[in-house]
């Protein structure tokens, strides 16, 4: 394999751990989902940042995963 393939086959593998890593942040995720849909709701009042917390709970779970998949890690 040519070093260009061997750099591609790391990029591919990478990515295939992409969304298992984000399988870990349900939590945050439904979190999230449960701030927006109570805040859309009959009589909600979404408004800028009013689920801001959970929102950046989501977006560092994210990150980490994404830090994780860069590094190879597991």
């Amino acid at each position: 394999m040519s070093a260009n393939g061997a750099v591609w086959g790391r990029v591919r593998s990478r990515l295939r751990a992409f969304p298992e890593r984000l399988a870990a942040c349900g939590a945050e995720a439904a979190a999230y989902g449960r701030c927006v849909q109570a805040s859309t709701a009959p009589g909600g009042r979404l408004s800028k940042d009013f689920c801001a917390r959970e929102f950046e709970a989501l977006r560092s779970c994210f990150a980490a995963a994404a830090k994780k998949t860069l590094e190879g890690g597991c």
